[in-house]
């Protein structure tokens, strides 16, 4: 049974990860540690190597070199039994080849319980989930019949019943309305209000600033700056990162920074052809991370 850490205590570590995909070098000396009680978003361009990194924080993806740690081991030491009793994992989009209902899909994150004590408690932990991601109303539609919006809320809600101390969470807010945004990142801030490490890849800026403890931007497969928002979200960093100028603003009334791109003035577009930096000619794609990924028990 694994323990349940202590506020501040490092639930996931990577030293030197050097991770590859073919030919591609995607994380090259990567750093970074999730803490009990915090949440970490990842941000970047696409083609940063953030999903990689989720996914070798999660040992889904086998490193190159250097070394990834979940509750004070090499993931390698694990089983997928005890991993799945330590961390939970949301993929980018789900997908199921049969029309489960939802209360069902919920229950899977139950399965890394059973023939434990905690399993006693695995009805109230499903409940809770559904209502926490506003899926109760249509526990037993078959989740074939959802919308894309809906799906993924019923995939955050089987992460949330597994009950694990780390949250790895790959974009959880992409196919959601304003107001199921502000309750994943909430759930998130809850969570590690309890006691969990939560990671999070998300591309709003003001998402991470609102709700982050500390965000690393990764930039070509290395982590170009890694602290509390209101410390990296810098303009010039961000500029250079993004290949876009953009200026940071405090929040009028929280002074979270507010990360706005710089637009000609009376029309829509950045400032200018000549202030725009130029793409590159072989710009990365995060190849193997930003396509589906079926809904896996984690």
């Amino acid at each position: 049974m694994p323990r349940r850490p202590d506020p501040g205590d490092a639930v996931a570590e990577a030293e030197d990860l050097h991770v590859r995909l073919g030919d591609r070098e995607v994380l090259a000396g990567i750093a970074l540690t999730a803490v009990a009680g915090e949440v970490l978003a990842l941000v970047g361009p696409n083609g940063a190597g953030k999903s990689t990194l989720l996914a070798a924080l999660a040992a889904d993806l086998p490193a190159a070199s250097g070394t990834v740690r979940i509750d004070g081991r090499p993931v390698g030491d694990w089983s997928a039994p005890d991993l799945a009793l330590r961390r939970s994992v949301l993929p980018q989009s789900a997908a199921l080849s049969f029309p489960f209902p939802v209360a069902d899909v919920v229950r899977m994150g139950r399965a890394p319980w059973a023939g434990t004590p905690l399993a006693d408690s695995d009805e109230e932990e499903v409940a809770a989930a559904m209502a926490a991601t506003e899926v109760t109303a249509f526990a037993e539609r078959p989740f074939s019949a959802l919308s894309g919006g809906e799906r993924a809320r019923v995939a955050l809600a089987r992460v949330l019943a597994q009950r694990a101390p780390l949250l790895l969470l790959d974009e959880p807010t992409a196919a959601l309305d304003l107001r199921h945004q502000e309750l994943v990142l909430r759930i998130c801030r809850e969570r590690a209000a309890a006691g969990d490490a939560v990671v999070v890849v998300l591309h709003d800026l003001g998402l991470a600033a609102a709700y982050a403890d500390r965000t690393a931007v990764l930039h070509d497969g290395r982590i170009a700056v890694a602290g509390p928002p209101s410390e990296v979200f810098e303009a010039a960093l961000l500029s250079r990162v993004y290949r876009q100028p953009v200026e940071v603003l405090p929040h009028p009334r929280t002074g979270a920074p507010l990360v706005v791109p710089l637009r000609a003035e009376g029309g829509p577009g950045p400032v200018g052809r000549s202030a725009a930096p130029k793409p590159d000619a072989d710009a990365d794609t995060d190849a193997g991370t930003d396509a589906d990924t079926d809904l896996t028990l984690a």
